[in-house]
């Protein structure tokens, strides 16, 4: 994978050095565009959140099966699900298809070899997600309307940030997958979400950004607060969260602070991790994050 020059993403001043319709995805392609697309389709629930936020609607003709929000997002032609359709998504004609890093390398040469725009999205911490908001509103011809969504989302972030600038930080466990055993580490949004929501992740130092853990290492740690996602379509079951009270020693357990978090706005590096990173905040610091106003938790 090509070194991202994260300039371009983060509206930094590197940008002047491109055309304006020249844009360097997170995979270090340069992808060209002669005008804002008509039709884009989304390969993930993040992408869809962003293009939605930045003002597109009928534009938005393709999505994935997991793409549930906003409300019109249900209504849009789905492309598959983890694995996108290939077939489907050159039915919808699309003049942009935007993607995660995760998007199969033969759906991706394909589309390439037909001439279509494929822009692809990682983001490592908080700010590339906003980078990520920023670049496609450009993208799309809805600039103005990215830039105010980031000015938003980026004054929320400054008020956690000032609040949790000069608080002990919570030994936090951040659940992702319970068999095996999986979490977030450094090169994670999630855990830039952590860290900015005042907590120090338990096994942040491991050397991939997903690592899977022992139980014994997170006990050794022993975290005093785990979160588990849930949801609709995707969280931890309550019999695996159920789990950890088997050692009433530990910490979060033993001030039973274990807690549910909506994992949409966890996982899915779109504009709504602010609203994630706010109720990280709460649990984490429920004496300087009333529960009134802002996002509701679980």
């Amino acid at each position: 994978m090509k070194r991202r020059q994260r300039g371009i993403l983060t509206g930094m001043p590197f940008m002047a050095n491109l055309a304006d319709q020249t844009f360097v995805d997170d995979l270090g392609r340069r992808v060209y565009l002669s005008k804002p697309p008509r039709r884009v389709v989304s390969l993930a629930p993040s992408v869809t959140e962003i293009l939605f936020a930045v003002g597109l609607d009928a534009e938005v003709v393709g999505v994935t099966t997991f793409c549930d929000y906003p409300p019109p997002a249900k209504t849009r032609p789905k492309v598959g699900a983890a694995i996108p359709n290939l077939e489907a998504i050159l039915g919808l004609k699309p003049d942009l298809v935007v993607g995660p890093d995760s998007i199969r390398q033969d759906v991706l040469a394909k589309l390439e070899q037909l001439k279509i725009p494929v822009f692809v999205l990682s983001a490592k911490t908080l700010e590339d997600v906003l980078g990520h908001i920023s670049t496609v509103g450009r993208m799309v011809g809805q600039e103005p309307e990215a830039r105010r969504v980031v000015q938003g989302l980026r004054d929320r972030l400054a008020d956690i940030r000032r609040r949790t600038a000069s608080v002990r930080r919570v030994r936090t466990f951040y659940v992702v997958n319970t068999d095996p055993l999986i979490s977030v580490a450094q090169g994670s949004f999630i855990h830039h979400m952590i860290e900015t929501a005042g907590g120090e992740n338990v096994v942040g130092r491991a050397q991939t950004p997903y690592p899977k853990v022992s139980v014994e290492e997170v006990l050794r740690q022993d975290p005093e607060v785990i979160l588990f996602p849930v949801g609709v379509t995707e969280g931890i079951p309550e019999a695996e969260q159920q789990f950890w009270r088997r050692w009433p020693n530990l910490s979060a357990v033993a001030h039973n602070r274990l807690h549910q978090i909506r994992g949409e706005l966890i996982n899915r590096p779109g504009p709504r991790v602010i609203d994630g990173t706010e109720l990280m905040a709460r649990y984490l610091h429920p004496d300087l994050f009333p529960t009134t106003g802002g996002a509701k938790a679980r």
